[in-house]
């Protein structure tokens, strides 16, 4: 057998091998991999800023005795809801009904006092008349009579006093509100405006304090300039939103009130307050939750889910489907969640095609299986809270 029909074989073989190995591989190429795309949400949107605040009563009263004595009764249950002039203690009654006793003798003993004074006085003053009695002894007469009125006066007082003093053993609620427990027993002394015997705080409404940054301040500012408008005193009734940390409960709204009137040194904050209606009193003095600001005038927005976000070292991007399938990755700039969806600030114009789900099926320069889907106006997480 010669050598050029042995060469000849080799190179059929080979030929041979060579053709079924790219038929396998043809037939085993994976089939493009399906991935869900989607058109951005683009809709009118208004930045906010995010701050954590916390709740605090509007009023709050220490309730104190203003007078001594000793704590005869409490008349409410702990922790109860009570409304103005509501019962609260009673003080031992008994020193101040003999007090009042005492006053009101002393007052008629004043009161027959006078009038013999004034008796004596007309008397006199007839006889004066008629030449009968010097006008020195109608001058003493009438110094009798005047002391008299003088003590009249100075018992009734002493009566007023002991009357306001025995009105003050009742101590009343003195506002509508939520009491604290009672902080002294039945028996104990209570030492006139300073022994505090329980607390109560208002509910309906609720205020929620929280801190504004140096930075968002002057961008606050620049919003209200921006609109022909000035920041007015406590944020001019802008309104806000509160969330709480149960996200079972819905967000309230409220309005900004108040504002302090300088920035602290020390922070470079300056303390803001909004107020809440409490009608069903969920909030309580003391929760803590996350405050919405609205940061920024209307804009057209270019909204897209968080799932569809990935990264690439520092960057973030999305990778975005063109007409034949080829996916390709674009580098964007992210900001706030509104609505449920990310906010895109640059990168985008709304108008591509972008993968929404299966970015971990996907790479830069492959062709996909894209099933498209319109996205709604407001995402999930966003519909969910809002319920």
């Amino acid at each position: 057998m010669s050598r050029t029909f042995i060469s000849a074989i080799r190179l059929g073989f080979t030929a041979v091998i060579f053709s079924a190995s790219a038929a396998f591989a043809q037939e085993a190429a994976p089939p493009p991999p399906p991935v869900t795309v989607a058109k951005p949400v683009v809709r009118d949107v208004i930045d906010a800023d995010e701050f954590i605040g916390r709740f605090e009563a509007v009023n709050q009263v220490a309730v104190r005795s203003r007078i001594d004595g000793y704590l005869d009764q409490v008349h409410f249950k702990d922790g109860a809801l009570v409304k103005k002039g509501d019962p609260l203690f009673t003080i031992d009654q008994r020193p101040y009904v003999t007090a009042l006793a005492q006053a009101q003798s002393a007052l008629e003993v004043a009161k027959t006092t006078l009038d013999y004074a004034e008796a004596q006085y007309k008397r006199t003053e007839s006889l004066t008349g008629s030449g009968t009695l010097s006008v020195s002894t109608l001058d003493d007469q009438r110094r009798a009579f005047l002391a008299g009125q003088a003590s009249v006066t100075g018992a009734q007082a002493s009566v007023d006093g002991a009357k306001l003093n025995l009105m003050y053993t009742e101590i009343t609620a003195p506002q509508d509100g939520r009491i604290d427990r009672r902080l002294i027993s039945v028996g104990n002394l209570v030492n006139a405006n300073d022994t505090i015997l329980t607390t109560i705080v208002q509910l309906d409404p609720i205020d929620f304090y929280f801190d504004v940054d140096e930075r968002n301040l002057l961008n606050y500012a620049r919003t209200a300039r921006e609109n022909g408008q000035i920041l007015q005193e406590g944020g001019g009734g802008l309104e806000v939103t509160v969330k709480l940390t149960d996200s079972n409960e819905p967000p309230v709204k409220g309005k900004l009130d108040f504002a302090e009137n300088r920035l602290d040194a020390a922070t470079g904050t300056m303390r803001v307050r909004a107020r809440f209606d409490n009608p069903n009193l969920i909030l309580q003095p003391g929760l803590f939750g996350r405050v919405e600001v609205a940061a920024s005038n209307k804009y057209k927005g270019i909204l897209i889910p968080d799932d569809a976000i990935g990264s690439d070292q520092n960057e973030r991007i999305v990778y975005v489907v063109s007409e034949d399938g080829t996916v390709t990755p674009k580098p964007v700039r992210v900001g706030p969640t509104l609505y449920g969806y990310r906010v895109i600030r640059e990168g985008m114009t709304g108008d591509e095609t972008i993968v929404v789900n299966g970015l971990m099926r996907i790479r830069p320069g492959v062709k996909v299986k894209p099933e498209l889907v319109v996205l709604p106006q407001e995402g999930p997480s966003f519909a969910g809270a809002s319920q």
